[in-house]
């Protein structure tokens, strides 16, 4: 399936971020997508990482807190408490599986992903036959194997769920990855793979091509729109990583280093609610790939020039904070930076930023930069990265010689600004100057309306907080504070009356 633009000289694409859901995708966020699509008629449809909830009650028996764990051993602290709110209970092989054994008789899975698991002992003085019958007698019924089975279809039901309307409208798709899409124990590889099981899915196999490096890294083509076959324009989708990694380990690619997964290693079990790990970032080959990629497509064309190109992906680089101003930390709506950012306080610098940007929370970006916006600017071509990932954050803002901007997120299943302000980014470009493209925010409020079906759900999202950072972003809310100091005036004034009358009863 190619890419071209219309007749007219158009081509839409519409940005979906943070989608978040499990496996009962919430009725808001596809009533969402459903109008943004009657709305925009785009050619082309980017999500951009964290479709799944994969810390959702749902896969709690193969969740991944970091990659590289067996699935299921380290839950988070939260999702525990959600799971027994909303009655959801772990397997009890899924319990057993992951609960540790004593050091001189541990037991394990050979051959888990394989049609037939079987359990072997390792050597151990007190092992026993019996105890060996009876796990075999366990693991037959239910395997580790099929537990991930059933993730897989969770998955593959959440797909259906978000893409339904795009697969109604028959408007292809492209997917990238986040930090929570793999947290439900399917990796980005098998994701890649329920993901091309729907009609439209231009996510190519990872190295089929030089346009394809890995899932979610990969470049989609927009021809012209004479049937030439020459490329205009190209939409290029970007893997930014999960969790944080060190120069001194890993494959960039979010793998924590031996340091940092000792650390975490010690609160495995910790609410993990502002993923104090630090972000990814591109794996090296990604950010070097973003420059073979435009030589690849310029030799295409048979001119060897760059053509002319955005990114997306999910996690932000540290340029993004240059669309931001330093303020006081008194400034009403200033948000502080996040991790090497901490301490200073920010609003947008409007004199960078498009109209109707906004700024809800601290950018999350890695605490490296691995010169990923320098390698698009000396690629020529790139003239745009925009990005998901800090759910409250809607702004465009140029820099570096080229565009920074975000997508709030669409879902209603996880934390987020006001119902109103949830949405998906429309683009429209043209193919005589793809460059001066236009784009605009389609929200709740602009589509269906200013309150969703569970406003209770949404104020406790937008409010929430995770950290002292968050609790001090709160405070410079003018609404926030002007609720609180009139709370507070209130409870003075009652205690006030309360003593007086006390005191006149002691007279």
């Amino acid at each position: 399936m190619s890419l071209r633009f219309n007749s007219d000289g158009t081509f839409r694409v519409l940005q979906m971020a943070d989608i978040q859901d499990g496996p009962d995708v919430r009725e808001d966020t596809i009533r969402l997508i459903e109008a943004a699509i009657r709305k925009a008629h785009p050619d082309l449809i980017v999500l951009t990482g964290d479709q799944i909830r994969g810390y959702d009650p749902a896969y709690i028996d193969t969740f991944l807190r970091r990659r590289g764990e067996q699935p299921g051993t380290h839950v988070r602290a939260v999702t525990e408490i959600e799971a027994k709110i909303r009655g959801i209970k772990r397997h009890p092989i899924a319990k057993t599986l992951t609960k540790s054994q004593p050091s001189d008789e541990r037991w394990m899975i050979d051959g888990i992903g394989t049609d037939s698991p079987k359990l072997v002992k390792s050597a151990g003085r007190n092992g026993s036959a019996s105890k060996l019958e009876s796990w075999a007698e366990a693991i037959n019924r239910v395997t580790a194997a099929s537990l991930l089975d059933e993730t897989r279809q969770k998955v593959r039901d959440t797909f259906a769920a978000f893409l339904g309307p795009a697969l109604e409208s028959r408007i292809p798709f492209a997917a990238t990855y986040g930090n929570h899409d793999f947290q439900c124990g399917i990796l980005a590889d098998e994701q890649d793979d329920l993901y091309r099981e729907f009609a439209g899915c231009m996510n190519p196999v990872a190295g089929s091509s030089p346009l394809a490096l890995e899932p979610g890294t990969f470049a989609l083509p927009i021809e012209a729109s004479d049937g030439s076959g020459r490329i205009t324009m190209s939409v290029m989708m970007v893997n930014s990583g999960d969790y944080a990694d060190t120069a001194d380990a890993g494959d960039g690619n979010g793998r924590q280093s031996v340091t940092e997964y000792a650390k975490y290693a010690a609160n495995s079990r910790g609410w993990d609610l502002a993923d104090s790990d630090g972000y990814g970032t591109p794996s090296p080959e990604a950010v070097e790939w973003l420059k073979d990629v435009q030589r690849e497509l310029g030799r295409r064309n048979g001119d060897g020039q760059a053509v002319p190109a955005i990114a997306f992906q999910h996690i932000p680089p540290q340029e993004f904070y240059d669309c931001l101003r330093e303020v006081p930390a008194y400034t009403p709506n200033a948000v502080e930076g996040a991790r090497e950012f901490a301490g200073h306080c920010y609003v947008l610098d409007r004199d960078v930023c498009r109209p109707g940007s906004r700024l809800g929370e601290a950018i999350g970006c890695a605490d490296v930069n691995v010169g990923e916006v320098d390698a698009l600017r000396e690629s020529g071509g790139y003239f745009a990265l925009f990005c998901g990932h800090d759910h409250k954050n809607s702004f465009v803002g140029h820099v570096h010689d080229i565009d920074l901007g975000y997508a709030p997120t669409c879902g209603f299943e996880c934390y987020g600004p006001k119902s109103r302000f949830r949405g998906i980014r429309l683009f429209e470009f043209r193919e005589d100057n793809p460059m001066a493209y236009v784009t605009r925010m389609l929200t709740w409020g602009d589509l269906v309306g200013r309150y969703s079906s569970n406003e209770l759900r949404v104020f406790f999202e937008d409010h929430c907080v995770t950290d002292l950072i968050g609790v001090r972003n709160e405070l410079r809310r003018p609404q926030v504070s002007a609720t609180l100091l009139g709370a507070g005036a209130v409870t003075c004034g009652a205690i006030g009356y309360a003593v007086r009358g006390l005191l006149r009863k002691s007279q």
